[in-house]
């Protein structure tokens, strides 16, 4: 009985620091959690060895997913936005709140459109501010019974590079063009005014300034989203991570799922 209860308090040390604010001690959680179920493995098998094993198998989960519902999607080549009244922004928990704070910084609404990928409904609000130069974008996405929302800010420059900064919760699924230069903003930057400044900061650390950057042109938002991500797909398609299928749409390959399995154990360590 001892050995189940030795368990059993591993856990509950676990739950205790996930529950911290501080990233560290939510990162360490975790490890206790692996740590809980290799000890109960050993307990059963008295090896050593085998109790480690079990503690690697969680890395192995997604290829679930991976070799079934992964392996067999199908997504289009040309995806096209269209104009889609925002959902309801009470299943969005702080998305009234980012917008409001949105129009506070003096960013103002242009349009609201989505598209269905991947499986998720994405509906988009976007807003520009011509004196920062900059698009922002607020976006629902909803899977099944999971909805979440995020904000991107984004900038070009003279010469077609992007800057973007975004508190996206997982790591992207494709590769990102060469042309596009990614900021993540994790979650304990919660504030507009903070990831403006992040996103400002990243620009300049790759040695652009504001006066490099475009003002960006409010009427053709949808079609810029579309051709980044048409140039995103073409790219992982001379990259090998994905295929055409010869129906206007296109899977991952083998290589692209030891991509997307490389991702989510990115996600199951950074863990936000």
């Amino acid at each position: 009985m001892h050995l189940v209860l030795t368990v059993i308090g591993v856990i509950i040390i676990g739950m205790a620091l996930r529950s911290c604010r501080l990233k560290v001690l939510r990162k360490l959680g975790m490890f206790v959690y692996l740590l809980a179920s290799g000890l109960a493995i050993y307990f059963l098998t008295d090896s050593v060895f085998v109790g480690l094993l079990g503690m690697c198998l969680w890395f192995l989960l997604p290829w679930l997913e991976l070799l079934t519902r992964v392996r067999n999607l199908r997504l289009p080549l040309d995806n096209k936005l269209q104009h889609r009244f925002p959902p309801n922004e009470d299943h969005f928990p702080n998305a009234d709140a980012t917008i409001a704070a949105l129009e506070e910084a003096g960013f103002e609404h242009v349009k609201n459109c989505g598209w269905d990928w991947a499986g998720a409904s994405q509906s988009f609000q976007f807003f520009w501010h011509p004196e920062e130069r900059c698009l922002a974008a607020v976006c629902f996405c909803q899977q099944a019974k999971i909805t979440f929302s995020f904000v991107t800010f984004s900038s070009r420059d003279l010469n077609g590079f992007m800057w973007r900064t975004s508190n996206y919760p997982f790591a992207p699924t494709l590769k990102e063009s060469p042309n596009v230069w990614h900021n993540h903003i994790g979650c304990g930057v919660e504030t507009v005014d903070a990831m403006l400044a992040s996103h400002h900061y990243f620009i300049s650390l790759h040695g652009a300034c504001h006066d490099d950057l475009c003002v960006p042109c409010p009427d053709s938002v949808e079609e810029e989203v579309e051709q980044d991500m048409r140039r995103q797909i073409d790219f992982n398609l001379e990259s090998g991570i994905i295929k055409l299928t010869g129906d206007g749409n296109f899977q991952y390959t083998f290589r692209g799922l030891f991509f997307l399995w490389k991702q989510f154990v990115k996600d199951m360590i950074r863990l936000c």
